[in-house]
């Protein structure tokens, strides 16, 4: 029998919040970690965005802060939540101050790309729940404006990500700064090897908690490809925008300058889209954000990383315009679509060049994306190995980039720290 949120044990506050937001019965996730973490225990929760994770740890996190008031003293605070990007950073913080509408408790979100003096006011009044990305709060802990030791609770989210981005030397810098003594939450979606040792060393004999499988993509999204030469992609998107079923679409480029010259393109043909990438100011990606969400534009063009952590209802669109080079990203971007149990479709463009990249994701995901043959610029694909080979063969471009280097055999930088604190700000 599915369990309802009275059935949790929250406290009255907590249960007057969640039935605000209308939320009639917890996640799996949500129903199986709450508990534990109301009991103090540690936790390994392996989860993707959109499977009601933030909720899993806000409200227990509410409930133990509540009930135990402590003066907080400057620059220090009882919860600290550490998380990849920017806009991960403040739907969480939005997500604390929603469940906590009824508590009195002081929160603050800090993050990179902005000025940082109405930061460093508020860690001066001493928080409750801070929720920060790592450069940021590495460089105030370095101007000593952060102090953690009164930290009683830490939660690292999307630790697989940290690593992505090349944040987990920032990682284990904060954590070797945090009381010893404290009740410590770990997320992620994957658990590569490192990402699995970093976790035994933060937390104490955890409860695990595991939901909707990495490499297995969202069972409402229905999966297609279309064949399409690079030339035509512009076209071919153009038709498709032209659907009214496409309500809201999000649209994913493998860089910042492909994002820009798409909405370019986009808005020359009398489509609403904006932009999201690193080269954007904050204010301006939060605008974006909030036409999004609001409905007031209908397309929205980003990149891998500005695109983290995305959580808006209602996109019944993704379109992969360029095939992703790492088949995980394809995972993490078609989950931004059939959330909160709707359904939705992901569309993916693959030219000749992208076509190793389609093979490499359909071996991750154990499934065959259905191509798409009914439009006019469809390009056939080749029987056989002849273009798998041709591509692959040692020397040829595409070979080089899946070892890792580029044009003439030129290396491609790999992620450092200072590398990825840019990509978290950008």
């Amino acid at each position: 029998m599915t369990l309802s949120f009275s059935e949790l044990d929250l406290v009255e506050p907590l249960r007057r919040a969640v039935c605000a937001e209308n939320y009639e019965r917890p996640t799996p996730i949500q129903a199986e970690a709450i508990p534990h973490l109301l009991a103090g225990r540690d936790l390994l929760g392996i989860a993707q965005t959109g499977t009601g994770k933030t909720a899993a740890f806000a409200l227990p996190i509410l409930q133990r802060l509540a009930s135990t008031r402590t003066a907080v003293r400057r620059g220090c605070m009882r919860a600290l939540i550490l998380t990849p990007t920017r806009e991960l950073a403040i739907q969480i913080g939005d997500s604390f101050r929603t469940y906590g509408r009824y508590m009195s408790l002081r929160s603050a979100v800090i993050y990179g790309g902005v000025g940082q003096k109405p930061q460093v006011d508020a860690l001066a009044r001493g928080l409750d729940i801070l929720v920060a990305t790592p450069g940021r709060l590495l460089d105030l802990m370095g101007q000593r404006h952060v102090h953690f030791d009164q930290v009683s609770i830490f939660v690292l989210d999307e630790a697989d990500r940290m690593l992505d981005m090349g944040f987990i030397h920032d990682v284990k810098t904060v954590i070797a700064a945090l009381p010893k003594q404290r009740q410590s939450l770990f997320f992620s979606a994957t658990m590569p090897q490192q990402i699995d040792r970093l976790a035994d060393t933060i937390l104490r004999d955890p409860i695990r908690v595991s939901v909707t499988p990495a490499a297995s993509t969202v069972e409402q999204v229905e999966q297609r490809v279309y064949f399409v030469d690079t030339s035509n992609k512009r076209a071919l998107l153009a038709d498709l925008l032209r659907d009214s079923a496409v309500a809201r679409a999000l649209i994913f480029t493998r860089t910042k300058h492909g994002a820009n010259r798409v909405t370019e393109q986009l808005e020359h043909a009398g489509f609403e889209a904006e932009a999201i990438h690193g080269n954007k100011s904050q204010s301006a990606r939060q605008r974006a954000l909030g036409n999004f969400r609001d409905g007031r534009t209908r397309v929205l063009v980003a990149t891998d990383i500005a695109a983290r952590g995305i959580d808006i209802d209602g996109i019944t669109h993704v379109i992969n315009y360029e095939m992703p080079n790492v088949p995980e990203s394809y995972v993490h971007r078609i989950g931004r679509t059939a959330r909160a149990g709707a359904g939705g479709i992901a569309i993916s463009f693959c030219d000749v060049s992208e076509r190793p990249f389609l093979r490499d994701i359909e071996t991750l995901t154990r499934q065959k994306l259905r191509p798409v043959e009914d439009h006019r610029f469809h390009k056939p694909a080749r029987h056989g190995n002849a273009t798998a080979s041709a591509e692959d063969r040692p020397g040829s471009q595409r070979h080089q980039q899946r070892r890792g280097k580029g044009p003439r055999g030129h290396a491609y930088p790999a992620p450092t720290r200072n590398s990825g604190r840019r990509a978290s700000q950008a």
